[in-house]
């Protein structure tokens, strides 16, 4: 059966595009944080490793939502590590020894592109007739931008 849902069958494309691209970020933003929580050190270690907690639970929420939000619009999901990597302009951390300031620094050079990237799929929503995923990154774009400016706020 056909999707009817008031979005053309191109611009539903498009922007399942461009969420897939949002959710190979937020995934691998996921991916970075929890390893950060696990092996963060030093005198800020008990608020970091909570804080991080706290993000990449949410981040795991947001990951299960837009990739719902990809299959309402018809298309299917991303979910391998190849297809996140290829997709995503956040980059895995592969270092071992990192200190905690670079990882908030790391972590919030990923928070504002993942803005970015939301504000670009914005402009892709105009005219689309698409109120469902418009008002959804608008709640992801608040969220990655308070996060930021928590994390900036850690570093002076």
């Amino acid at each position: 059966m056909d999707l009817n849902i008031g979005i053309e069958k191109e611009k539903r494309i498009e922007i399942a595009k461009d969420l897939s691209k949002l959710l190979a970020e937020t995934y691998t933003l996921y991916l970075k944080t929890h390893k950060y929580h696990w092996n963060v050190t030093g005198p800020m270690f008990q608020t970091l490793h909570l804080m991080f907690e706290q993000h990449y639970n949410d981040l795991a929420l947001a990951v299960d939502e837009i990739a719902e939000r990809v299959r309402v619009l018809g298309v299917k999901a991303p979910g391998s590590y190849t297809e996140f990597a290829e997709l995503s302009s956040v980059k895995d951390d592969s270092s071992q020894d990192i200190s905690a300031t670079a990882m908030i620094e790391n972590l919030l050079q990923d928070h504002e592109q993942i803005v970015r990237t939301s504000k670009d799929l914005l402009n892709t929503l105009e005219g689309s007739n698409d109120e469902g995923t418009s008002s959804f990154i608008g709640a992801r774009i608040e969220y990655h931008e308070k996060t930021a400016w928590m994390l900036r706020s850690m570093i002076g």
